[in-house]
């Protein structure tokens, strides 16, 4: 792993995008703030400003949802047949495709993800959902009921109808690839929206709000207004005009945002933290384990709801496997996300590292052993040493708790039984890995897992057609898949005299 980060190249070419001013979206177009407030975008990698961007609040929340309830009854959006519903987005996906670089180049810039992550990871599957969910926009349906009371005399049937005004609420890890699983099934479902992007990331989600107006989308049907939770959040879930929050985060913010519904009862579907079992078996190829467990956890530098935070090793293996994720976070190269050789980009804030740092010291006070990492290399920008963690207990922060970070504990077990009860103890059920060549040792564990997503012998398999989503404390709902649609619909039952 180099000790020094080189600093973010001068790339003149994406740098020039950020010439221009960063407006909020509303009603069509790009305006200011009502209160002329602002907030920073910087680059994770130097911590110097990237751009001055427009940070709403509750005045241009307001707008923004008067902007989409008035788009949600307008003919422009309502009357569009399904088919042509679904021709505008997958234009939407195409253009993501066509200015794929640029996007990248913004997401890294603005996240400090490795380029070709966002190029070969965000861009193309925030593209494909797009694609994904047009097709839907022609199948969504009823069905006739079959009475058995009034006989012949009564006609029954089910539609699906667009839930209304969605506030749309995304993190800063996969701006882009979030935005994109809230918009997409919306849009298809003939939802409008009004997304709020992360502050620390708000310049992928405007510039795909161009993308939106150039593929068809009418004036107010997506508004976009980047700004700090704690206002243009807040005034978002409590609007009395927004009909369902779709929120992708923390748990913690997740709670807050039951409370701010409560008083509506407005739909909420929520996308929340993970604390994921990653699980190697001794019987387990370990030529692809162990970079697999590596990838699981360091892949976008640990800010990932899903990441193989707790690494189950059988301790017939322990060792090696334990080893072998050091040496794999050991070659890793970081350095700023358009750096041509970076592996690993820097944390998204000063905030982010400080509360990952926390976690790991707090480790090594407990009496952890810090296998490799628990450092900042040398530079400016918010750089964190990969880090594997051993001789934990169950109690300890780094083990209970969700770091996003590149930090994993190695946790050693000798029997399934004592694996999947220390497993499943946790509040969170967001995804689980396992790596065995025996299928039945994987069904079986695959079934006791408690977890809404899980994957054998690969990690992180992401696909518009997989529905996504968690057990107990990582949310409510499922984003991508037929299930997306359903989030953003509402099931109306019809029975007419004949």
């Amino acid at each position: 792993m180099s000790t020094t980060v080189p600093q973010s190249p001068s790339n003149a070419a994406a740098r020039s995008r950020l010439e221009r001013p960063w407006q909020l979206l509303i009603g069509g177009r790009f305006v200011d703030a009502a209160d002329g407030a602002t907030l920073v975008s910087e680059d994770p990698a130097t911590g110097a400003p990237l751009a001055t961007v427009a940070a709403a609040g509750a005045a241009d929340v307001d707008r923004a949802v008067s902007a989409a309830r008035a788009a949600f009854e307008g003919a422009a959006w309502a009357d569009l047949t399904p088919s042509a519903r679904g021709q505008v987005v997958w234009r939407i996906g195409e253009l993501i495709e066509r200015h794929a670089d640029e996007l990248a180049e913004l997401e890294s810039l603005d996240n400090g993800k490795a380029l070709p992550i966002a190029r070969g990871i965000d861009v193309p599957l925030a593209a494909d959902i797009f694609r994904y969910m047009a097709g839907w926009a022609t199948k969504i349906e009823g069905s006739t009921i079959p009475l058995s009371g009034g006989g012949a005399q009564l006609h029954a049937y089910t539609v699906r109808e667009p839930v209304g005004v969605v506030g749309a609420i995304v993190p800063w890890n996969f701006p882009l690839l979030m935005a994109a699983w809230k918009l997409a099934p919306a849009l298809a479902a003939g939802c409008t929206v009004v997304l709020k992007p992360a502050e620390q990331t708000p310049l992928s989600a405007l510039r795909l709000g161009e993308l939106l107006a150039e593929a068809g989308v009418p004036d107010g049907v997506v508004n976009i207004v980047p700004g700090f939770g704690e206002s243009a959040g807040a005034a978002l879930t409590a609007h009395p005009g927004v009909d369902k929050v779709a929120f992708t985060g923390s748990t913690e913010v997740g709670r807050a945002i039951l409370r701010s519904v409560e008083p509506s009862l407005k739909r909420v579907s929520l996308e929340l933290g993970g604390k994921s079992p990653n699980v190697v078996f001794a019987d387990a190829n370990l030529e692809e384990a162990i970079p697999g467990a590596a990838i699981a956890i360091f892949g976008n530098s640990g800010q990932g709801c899903s990441a193989g935070s707790r690494l189950y090793i059988h301790r017939d293996v322990y060792d090696e496997v334990v080893s072998g994720v050091a040496s794999f976070a050991a070659s890793l190269r970081l350095g700023p996300g358009l750096g041509g050789e970076t592996d690993l980009g820097p944390l998204v804030s000063r905030a982010q590292w400080e509360r990952v740092n926390g976690y790991v010291e707090g480790a090594r006070a407990d009496g952890a052993r810090i296998v490799t990492g628990g450092s900042a290399p040398g530079g400016s920008g918010h750089f964190y040493a990969p880090t594997v963690i051993a001789d934990t207990t169950p109690q300890m922060a780094v083990v209970r708790e969700e770091i996003f970070g590149p930090v994993v504990t190695a946790i050693p077990f000798s029997t399934e039984e004592e694996l999947v009860t220390a497993a499943n103890d946790t509040p969170y059920g967001l995804a689980a890995g396992i790596w065995t060549r025996d299928l039945s040792t994987a069904h079986r564990v695959a079934r006791a897992l408690r977890a809404g997503s899980v994957w054998i012998n690969t990690y992180n398999h992401y696909d518009a057609a997989l529905p996504f989503g968690g057990f107990k404390q990582s949310g409510w709902g499922r984003e991508m898949g037929w299930e997306a649609i359903e989030l953003y619909t509402e099931l109306k039952t019809v029975v007419a005299k004949l």
